[in-house]
């Protein structure tokens, strides 16, 4: 079998990064994008980069023809933003950016792969969640919106396109160690985590790399939560 093609939105730092230097760790094929290509500062012989801001129609029409090129089988939607306040604080603006990227982004992204999906007969559609689109934080309330409508989202789109051999599965990933998360990873957080650590990009891209696989196949419109138990439903 030919080596997999995958499109890993938002692939030049943290979780993402993570999830690219996986993937082709296990010989997938990657094109990787954020906002800026210039800010990727590793190489691979099977990696290509691309600029797309998920969240800018324009720029997603334009990206249809890397698409339509690179003619990916798996999809994963890492690309997201945070604007954190309190309710009262928050202004319209810090909502709709966040909700256009996190949530909208995911919408354009997946439209245009899955058309080619489509036609294979076979794909994955992977998105990165979190757990506070599940149990909430305060000052996110943008941000938990979006991600509890990736959820649901997946949860709608698995049922359209199972009977195509497509799943699509969500992951929640809960306090990974970033440079994102340095600020907030004390170890007050660390105590409320049932195995007592904050998890890697690793723990994450792992997951990624099995529903990547075919060893995955028959699960589809989960949303995985990768927490430490933390959150327990």
């Amino acid at each position: 079998m030919e080596n997999r093609k995958v499109i890993v939105t938002g692939g030049n730092r943290g979780i993402g990064k993570g999830i690219v230097l996986s993937l082709l760790e296990n010989n997938f094929e990657v094109l990787a994008t954020c906002r800026d290509a210039s800010t990727f500062n590793f190489t691979h012989e099977n990696l290509i980069v691309s600029s797309l801001d998920v969240s800018n129609r324009s720029s997603v029409e334009l990206f249809q023809t890397e698409v339509d090129e690179f003619e990916p089988d798996i999809l994963v939607n890492n690309a997201g933003i945070t604007k954190d306040n309190l309710f009262l604080r928050m202004s319209e603006e810090d909502w709709d950016s966040v909700i256009n990227t996190n949530l909208n982004g995911i919408f354009r992204i997946t439209k245009l792969v899955v058309k080619g999906m489509l036609k294979k007969r076979w794909g994955r559609v992977i998105n990165i969640s979190s757990i506070s689109g599940s149990m909430g934080n305060p000052g996110q309330t943008n941000y938990s919106a979006s991600k509890a409508g990736v959820d649901a989202f997946t949860r709608s789109l698995a049922k359209e396109l199972g009977s195509r051999n497509i799943t699509v599965n969500s992951i929640a990933p809960g306090f990974i160690e970033t440079d994102m998360t340095e600020a907030v990873l004390d170890q007050e957080v660390i105590d409320k985590i049932p195995l007592k650590r904050a998890g890697t990009v690793e723990d994450v891209a792992s997951l990624v790399n099995f529903l990547s696989s075919e060893e995955s196949n028959y699960i589809t419109g989960q949303t995985l939560v990768v927490d430490g138990g933390l959150f327990m439903k």
